[in-house]
């Protein structure tokens, strides 16, 4: 395909690009120097935001990466420890931040899908472990869980893990990057959602299509604290307000639109599994995350999606065997079903007795 008009980019939701009303909300937005606190447009989005999530404060972040890692810097010292879910974005995908810049130490747990499992975390934890031994301070909770196909964290176990933790002093860290997804799939509300947790990290360039930004939201005391780390990490900004305009915006407008995204994804994966069963089972596709399991295929996942490239279909291969495929507010109808029948053929050629 020569033309990216062409293209079926499926990558995953932060290709999206800022519509033409969001651009005007970014042309038109007030600003001020944020670092002296001056800019009034992402002091209004971090307040709106806090408030959401029942918290006192929150601070705007260029990344989801740092947002997270701002959090648990918070929560964690030094020579502590952090547990998470094996496949989580804070232990696969940062790049050992935890380690590299705060000295937090990790062990994971592997859940099938990223399905939160509280004694799964519990049997883990190992908080107060004298001078000798690594103490766990605080657990890591991805919802949805990327790496686990967009699964949705059941509020009952994040509930009961927060009930059995706390009073043994863990501290919970929520990677809500994509809590909107989850949030629009289960009808659990922000403020349900942030009651159980510590702190918590939320994406607005994703699924809500804002070119870029992430908040770390937590008490006053430690979003204070964040903003010195943030300004040490060489991410103090100045005036941000044209990029908090368009958070304003998604939030505003982008939410319900995220249904759609949720419907197109199933579409891709019941045309995937009637194409080869073996790949997916449409019944765990809640979001807009479909992962397909490569397995017994005459193609690597490198190779897949190669050969999706070549028709026009943009996807990721993020293992040999494992391919992921994301929908978005930039993908509609008519896409998304040529990015199934692109889809079938390959599979079909893949799997071919």
């Amino acid at each position: 395909m020569s033309s990216n008009d062409s293209v079926i980019d499926l990558r995953s939701d932060t290709v999206t690009k800022p519509s033409a009303e969001m651009r005007a909300a970014i042309a038109s937005a007030p600003v001020g120097d944020d670092v002296y606190s001056d800019d009034p447009t992402v002091n209004s989005l971090e307040e709106r935001v806090a408030d959401m999530f029942g918290k006192e404060a929150a601070v705007f972040t260029p990344s989801g990466s740092l947002a997270n890692q701002l959090a648990i810097r918070m929560l964690v010292s030094p020579g502590e420890e952090l547990i998470c879910e094996t496949n989580s974005h804070i232990a696969r995908a940062e790049l050992g931040a935890a380690a590299v810049f705060s000295g937090i130490t990790t062990r994971t747990w592997l859940a099938e899908r990223g399905l939160l499992i509280t004694s799964d975390a519990m049997n883990l934890a190992k908080p107060n472990s004298g001078p000798y031994l690594v103490s766990t301070t605080a657990i890591a909770v991805e919802n949805t869980h990327n790496f686990g196909g967009g699964t949705v964290q059941p509020i009952s176990e994040i509930a009961a893990l927060r009930k059995a933790s706390q009073p043994l002093g863990l501290a919970m860290h929520l990677d809500g990057a994509r809590i909107w997804n989850a949030h629009v799939a289960s009808g659990t509300s922000f403020a349900e959602y942030g009651k159980h947790f510590d702190t918590i990290s939320v994406c607005l360039s994703k699924g809500l299509g804002a070119p870029v930004g992430s908040l770390m939201i937590s008490t006053k005391e430690r979003v204070a604290k964040a903003r010195v780390w943030r300004k040490r990490y060489g991410a103090g900004m100045r005036q941000i307000g044209i990029l908090a305009a368009a958070g304003h915006y998604a939030l505003d407008n982008n939410i319900p639109a995220l249904r759609d995204d949720h419907r197109r994804a199933r579409i891709l994966a019941d045309a995937c599994a009637t194409a080869a069963k073996s790949v997916i089972n449409p019944e765990t596709v809640q979001t807009n995350i479909v992962s397909l399991d490569l397995s017994g295929a005459s193609q690597s996942a490198a190779e897949f999606s190669a050969a999706a490239r070549e028709k026009g279909l943009w996807i990721s291969a993020l293992g040999p065997t494992f391919v992921r495929l994301v929908t978005h507010r930039d993908i509609d109808d008519s896409q998304t079903q040529r990015g199934a029948e692109i889809l079938q053929e390959l599979l079909k050629r893949a799997f071919v007795a």
